[in-house]
């Protein structure tokens, strides 16, 4: 392991919102592996399976427990999690976990409401899929709470029910290869929720435009300490720490290599620079096929997840197609920025929502999820 950890030791190789914790040779120099924590760090193959548990396929006729899991398993911010579910005779309620707000990067909690709006589309998709169809609603007077009542509902959608386990955020270098036509128009058939418009750019003169925003908005986090405190809190070193918590942002999943807790935060406070991660997101940027834009029509909590629904169609007709994606929402979550790139998406005036890269690359390890017990309240 330890020669493994030397083998992926690199200091330039950063994303945003993991780090490459390399460089340590000069730190494990005759020191030995239980010194360093290595044994007691867990494996991978050990994370792997644990991982896989959570993603395991729904039985014909699944319980309420496991379709919540299905529910569990779609994009959020940080990989927080921020949901609990409530299970009543006419249906389940999705309502905000405020304990697992990002105050920082989402003073207003709207990246917490769009995740609800992924959550409920998976549910709504895994319900229809098995038997358990409903209708999706959204109440503030309800505590923001997403409900999903069982009833009436919209016809099975086979492919995107079995790419509910596939999707993951894989936030590595893609091929570059172009998306066909033909896939385009499916992405965006799709994302086609009422209330929000999607914007596809495939042109590279405008996805350089993107990266100029991205640059910006990583220049701005990265010299703001709150960010990045707030960034360390959910970043999780090793298999064993990811395991635990269920949650946060694990290095693996970027396809960097896994360390000891104590030494993947003292490698994260060396290497975590904006030079660094600028280098990272334009090159990635560079790799993608195309980027999309999800712009809400209206600038409040119910078409926040509006946007969360729309977003996580898209991804998962992205995974059905082979294709990979990764969010990329620096020029959302810095307020500054926002009105450039609702200009540059052709939307002026409108809050931008949500940003994606998508295109052709290798799988990574998923990230982890809390089981769906810990999550189901009365």
């Amino acid at each position: 392991m330890v020669r493994q950890f030397l083998k992926h030791s690199r200091f330039c190789e950063m994303n945003r919102r993991q780090y490459l914790a390399g460089g340590g040779a000069l730190m494990v120099a005759g020191v030995g592996a239980t010194c360093l924590g290595l044994r007691n760090m867990g494996s991978m193959a050990e994370y792997n399976a644990s991982v896989a548990a959570t993603r395991s396929a729904l039985e014909q006729a699944p319980g309420m427990s496991d379709l919540i899991r299905y529910a569990t398993l779609a994009a959020n911010s940080h990989n927080t999690q921020p949901w609990q579910f409530k299970i009543s005779d006419v249906g389940i309620e999705i309502l905000p976990d405020m304990a697992r707000q990002i105050a920082i990067v989402d003073p207003d909690n709207h990246h917490l409401l769009a995740s609800l709006g992924c959550a409920a589309e998976n549910l709504a998709i895994a319900g229809g899929a098995c038997g358990k169809p409903g209708e999706l609603s959204f109440s503030l007077a309800n505590d923001g709470a997403v409900t999903f009542t069982f009833g009436s509902g919209s016809p099975v959608e086979a492919a995107m029910f079995d790419a509910i386990p596939k999707r993951q955020s894989t936030r590595g270098d893609y091929d570059g290869k172009a998306v066909s036509s033909g896939h385009l128009q499916a992405l965006s058939a799709a994302a086609a929720v009422p209330g929000v418009d999607l914007v596809l750019m495939t042109d590279r003169p405008r996805i350089d435009r993107v990266r100029d925003l991205v640059v910006a908005g990583n220049n701005a986090q990265v010299a703001n300490a709150a960010f990045v405190r707030e960034l360390k809190t959910w970043l999780r070193f090793s298999p064993r720490q990811a395991m635990v918590t269920g949650d946060g942002l694990f290095s693996a999943s970027t396809g960097n290599p896994a360390l000891p807790e104590w030494l993947g935060r003292v490698m994260f406070d060396l290497v975590f620079k904006a030079k660094a991660e600028n280098e990272k997101c334009a090159r990635q940027l560079a790799s993608s096929a195309g980027v999309a834009v999800f712009v809400a029509q209206k600038e409040d909590p119910e078409h926040w997840v509006l946007a969360g629904r729309a977003c996580q169609r898209f991804a998962l007709q992205a995974t059905a197609l082979g294709l990979k994606h990764a969010f990329i929402n620096q020029p959302v979550e810095v307020a500054g920025l926002r009105p450039e790139l609702a200009t540059l998406v052709g939307l002026p005036g409108r809050r931008p929502d949500l940003v994606m890269r998508f295109g052709y690359g290798a799988a990574l390890p998923f990230s982890a999820r809390r089981p769906a017990e810990s999550v189901i309240i009365s």
